[in-house]
């Protein structure tokens, strides 16, 4: 892979490794066409283990131009740039840490789409805010934007791995009524994988909560549960 010095130059190295046919088949999987979430994304058609080792090789790229890839058209440009951030959290101190959480919240409207989110805000914001006021993500989970509660939620997968569930329930809680299949389905996958570390955890919240979720939040809630629990759950009877 190259070493870019500058966001253009990778931008450059981006589209020599573009593919027709790739970038065809990922506007259909991230829903592209007019009045679907992702309506108007350009992509490139670059695989995610290409991408990431275009992230390690360019590690070294500042902050100033990782942040001018994120008004880049492309998703994969995006992409890129959240990667390299990812890299860089790992490894740089507090002050820079902090920097990278700024720029990260700044150009959120950018983070717009689910894997994007997914690929980065339970690897950033996460860690960031584990012992810190998470205000920030409750702010974000009654903001109108989808991505920015879908950030919200998919943040305290770093919380789950510290088994610390009560952010997730919270914001689980806020986004209930939400309107959108994809909060859904990332609010059922967090309630999983509370469940996966603490079973009577996850099972006191949807005794309380499930008759009011959305259907597809419950099916990946109960995902893992024996047959005849998911029946109870599914037909009300718990």
């Amino acid at each position: 892979m190259s070493i870019a010095p500058s966001a253009s130059t990778l931008i450059r190295v981006l589209k020599k490794s573009a593919s027709k046919r790739e970038a065809t088949s990922a506007s259909r999987f991230i829903k592209t066409a007019k009045g679907q979430y992702g309506e108007g994304d350009s992509f490139l058609g670059i695989r995610m283990p290409v991408l990431r080792q275009l992230a390690k090789d360019n590690i070294n790229l500042s902050l100033t131009e990782t942040a001018k890839l994120f008004k880049n058209e492309f998703h994969e440009a995006r992409m890129a740039a959240l990667l390299i951030l990812v890299l860089k959290f790992r490894q740089e101190d507090e002050e820079t840490r902090a920097q990278i959480v700024r720029l990260y919240l700044k150009y959120s409207v950018y983070v717009n789409g689910w894997d994007l989110v997914d690929c980065s805000a339970h690897l950033i914001l996460g860690p960031w805010l584990m012992r810190r006021d998470k205000t920030i993500l409750f702010k974000l989970a009654r903001s109108q934007s989808l991505w920015d509660r879908r950030i919200a939620i998919m943040s305290t997968f770093h919380f789950i791995r510290q088994q610390h569930f009560v952010p997730t329930l919270k914001i689980a809680r806020l986004l209930l009524k939400d309107n959108e299949d994809l909060i859904h389905k990332a609010v059922g996958w967090m309630l999983r994988e509370v469940g996966n570390r603490d079973r009577n955890t996850k099972e006191d919240f949807l005794r309380k909560y499930y008759r009011n979720m959305p259907r597809t939040m419950l099916r990946y809630a109960i995902e893992k549960f024996p047959q005849t629990r998911r029946k109870q759950y599914l037909n009300g009877t718990m």
